[in-house]
């Protein structure tokens, strides 16, 4: 299993395709990761972020419990990108069984079976937890198929779990973009037991680079998740690069003003070739029979998107220019003919 865990696929693998395809690198539009093309624009980094390691006093969590609408910085732990809490969380819950969609982020089943769980698959789209579960994991919005669990929905299931003495994982990777941001996140619930909430500043501020993310809990899980994880977990000027995005109410407001109308722009192109486009924000998704032969025409044509086999797919993050648009409207309606 250990194997399985190292090797689960991710979109971003831009270089692989380029050799792959023969193309150079610089040559593609990379479509994959879903990440928002229009980064936020991070100041300099002070020379002090390089030279002194960082400080659980400096006030970054803190600024996170706001940004997020978290009940105090307790509630908050900076991690080495929500990934690491990913891979670290089942080792601290009860291995138990729990309830994983079939067609999610890919890294939480072979996680939770490394720690020894049994891994029920579930429609997040019934409204209903499977009776014989005591974990859940919900990733919302669903990456890839953008389903969206209300927020009442969540805190039945919490409930429900919780009665069992059992713990909901709420992964918001990409709520940021929805506007109000807040609308279906559980931020402001996490000082209830048994709830996780994973936020990442890498998708919606295009910061995925910098390996930040966080986990809002009970601040007892998250005294034991930070003992597992260890010190230094988020570098000087990851910090110092969120700290900013995270206070910059001006840019984020603009920004999803401007990911909603490139979110209907993506959404009406798709649906111009036929096909029935899941939508965020950020990315859209199609369920396809024809997806590997799709994702293969348009990467002849220097466009690389992320597929998925149960179901056939493809998601579809958003072009980085006006340039890339046209680019990539002219490869789709080309590739939609070459597959027939």
């Amino acid at each position: 299993m250990s194997e399985t865990l190292r090797m689960v696929a991710h979109g971003g693998n831009l270089r692989e395709a380029a050799q792959r395809y023969g193309i150079g690198w610089d040559d593609w539009i990379d479509l994959s990761t879903g990440i928002n093309p229009h980064g936020y624009p991070v100041p300099p980094v002070p020379a002090s972020a390089w030279r002194r390691l960082p400080e659980d006093g400096d006030g970054f969590a803190a600024c996170a419990a706001r940004y997020y609408g978290a009940p105090e910085a307790s509630h908050v732990l900076p991690v080495a990108g929500s990934q690491a809490a990913i891979r670290a969380l089942p080792a601290l819950l009860p291995p138990a069984s729990v309830a994983i969609a079939p067609l999610t982020y890919g890294e939480y089943a072979p996680a939770f079976a490394q720690a020894g769980h049994t891994v029920v698959p579930f429609d997040i789209d019934c409204g209903t937890l499977p009776d014989d579960v005591t974990h859940a994991v919900v990733v919302n919005p669903n990456n890839p198929t953008a389903t969206l669990v209300a927020r009442d929905t969540l805190l039945r299931w919490h409930a429900q779990l919780a009665a069992r003495g059992g713990t909901l994982i709420v992964d918001e990777a990409f709520a940021d973009a929805y506007a109000p941001a807040r609308a279906a996140s559980l931020a402001n619930a996490v000082d209830r037991a048994g709830l996780v909430v994973l936020r990442s500043p890498g998708k919606f501020f295009g910061l995925a680079g910098a390996r930040c993310g966080f986990a809002l809990a009970h601040p007892a899980l998250l005294a034991t998740l930070r003992a597992r994880l260890g010190a230094w977990t988020v570098s000087g000027p990851a910090r110092h690069a969120v700290t900013h995005a995270f206070e910059d109410t001006a840019w984020q407001a603009a920004m999803r003003e401007h990911l909603a109308a490139e979110g209907v722009r993506l959404t009406a192109l798709l649906r111009a070739h036929g096909f029935e486009p899941h939508a965020t924000p950020l990315y859209a998704w199609i369920a396809d029979a024809r997806a590997a032969q799709l994702q293969d025409a348009l990467a002849a044509r220097a466009v690389w998107t992320r597929r998925f086999d149960a179901p056939a797919s493809l998601r579809f993050g958003l072009p980085a220019s006006e340039d890339e648009w046209q680019r990539f409207a002219a490869a789709l309606a080309d590739a939609v003919k070459a597959i027939g």
